[in-house]
């Protein structure tokens, strides 16, 4: 199972995760928030990102979920990305999480490229609702 870690400004990651685990009917296991509240000791903060990894890293990898591409949560994962075992995507969302919770067993490659598309395929315009 591919560990999935979500790392995001506030409160961001433990919410969607409570989201998800309402959609879901349980909390997923292997998924960890690193919620970001003060970036001023960097350090810090990668040193705890790098043990959630490993605590995560089950032998198929992990996935980083960040919510902004550029944004300082996204960049202190940058120096972890070891291509094939700790992959990162920006933009997280909740259809980005629920995807990759539903498709975690395929290889992290594939699992890439369906958060993309979950996150991607979960925006819309809404014009009007049905019901």
């Amino acid at each position: 199972m591919i560990g999935l870690l979500i790392v995001a400004h506030g409160t961001l990651g433990e919410s969607l995760i409570e989201c998800a685990t309402y959609v879901l009917g349980g909390r997923p296991a292997k998924l960890l928030p690193l919620d970001i509240h003060d970036c001023s000791n960097t350090t810090e903060i990668v040193a705890v990102a790098r043990a959630q990894l490993a605590e995560l890293d089950t032998g198929d990898g992990v996935l980083v979920m960040a919510d902004i591409y550029g944004a300082t949560p996204c960049n202190m994962l940058c120096s972890l990305i070891e291509p094939g075992r700790i992959e990162l995507v920006a933009g997280v969302n909740l259809p980005m999480l629920l995807k990759v919770l539903t498709y975690r067993h395929e290889p992290l490659p594939t699992l890439i490229e369906r958060a993309l598309q979950g996150g991607r395929d979960g925006t819309f315009h809404v014009t009007h609702c049905h019901g």
